[in-house]
């Protein structure tokens, strides 16, 4: 279905370009402006990277369940080694709101923060975005609703996404919901784009199946919908077959029971991770269409995936 629309928009080029990009061994590529890291153990290159862009202090974003799954301490060690001062903020929720990101800039405002860090699925990003523009920008969400509205440069960001889903890691908005109204604000800014993505498929392990499940779909969703929107370009086209091909096989599996050989077990995280990244991607060249649009509101309301 997905070859049978726009086949020509992808240009050879760009496509092989994009079959360079394998899960099957790790690489380190700039792509769109950023350092994407990719590979099984990577988290524990988060120090040096980090050192590479600022020195002295660093604010990580992450949630609870990371926490308690050892993830966030290992982003810790790795970042004190390089000789950060870490300030953990772990109170994002499913569904950042204005809320969380008032919480988390008044953390961060304790001391000066040369670094932003977002360890975790969407919200986490999305989370660490919206703290990059009030703390470096000031005033509220609301003044950044829309695209390109922050006049001050913001501090350098690092991604470590632990869920193959939304593809924030890859895009230049976070979707913020606002308490009063449920409405689902998407802020955007070039300035906002993560630095550097380490992309490790092994922080897929500890993701239970439901919310491996509806991640894959929402990753599967972005491949799609990229593809037939309107505002498709050759880029976004062909971002978006190499990550449907990517996905398609491999959200299947980490929906229901996964391989019990773990190189199959691992090679189905490599996919999705890397495919979610570049759905993502897709998503920052062409923006998505009205699937999207009906579900952001169900999602900020009622809190379903």
């Amino acid at each position: 279905m997905i070859a049978a629309v726009a086949a020509n928009e992808a240009s050879p080029e760009a496509a092989a370009d994009l079959r360079r990009l394998t899960p099957n061994e790790p690489w380190q590529q700039t792509l769109a402006g950023m350092t994407v890291s990719f590979g099984e153990g990577r988290l524990s290159e988060l120090g040096p990277i980090a050192a590479s862009l600022a020195a002295e202090s660093a604010l990580l974003v992450t949630d609870r369940g990371l926490v308690a799954a050892g993830h966030a301490a290992r982003a810790e060690a790795s970042l004190s080694a390089a000789g950060f001062e870490v300030v953990c903020f772990d109170q994002v929720s499913p569904n950042p709101t204005t809320e969380d990101v008032d919480a988390g800039t008044a953390v961060a405002a304790e001391q000066p923060i040369r670094l932003i860090v977002a360890l975790g699925g969407g919200s986490a990003m999305d989370c660490a975005k919206g703290i990059n523009f009030l703390l470096t920008n000031g005033g509220r969400m609301e003044d950044y609703w829309g695209f390109g509205k922050a006049s001050q440069p913001m501090l350098p960001s690092i991604a470590a996404p632990t869920t193959a889903g939304t593809g924030s890691e890859a895009q230049s908005y976070a979707l913020i919901s606002q308490v009063e109204s449920f409405r689902k604000m998407a802020c955007g800014d070039p300035k906002a784009c993560f630095r550097a993505v380490i992309l490790d498929p092994g922080l897929l392990a500890t993701v239970p199946r439901e919310v491996a499940a509806a991640a894959g779909m929402d990753a599967l969703s972005h491949a799609l919908e990229s593809f037939v929107t309107t505002a498709r370009t050759p880029t976004s086209a062909a971002l978006s077959r190499r990550a449907f091909a990517l996905l398609e096989p491999a959200v299947e599996q980490l929906a229901g029971d996964l391989p019990s050989d773990p190189p199959a077990a691992r090679s189905a995280r490599a996919r999705a991770a890397l495919g979610s990244h570049l759905a993502g991607a897709a998503i920052e060249a062409s923006m998505l269409g009205g699937a999207h649009a009906a579900a952001n509101p169900l999602t900020a309301r009622h809190g379903v995936p």
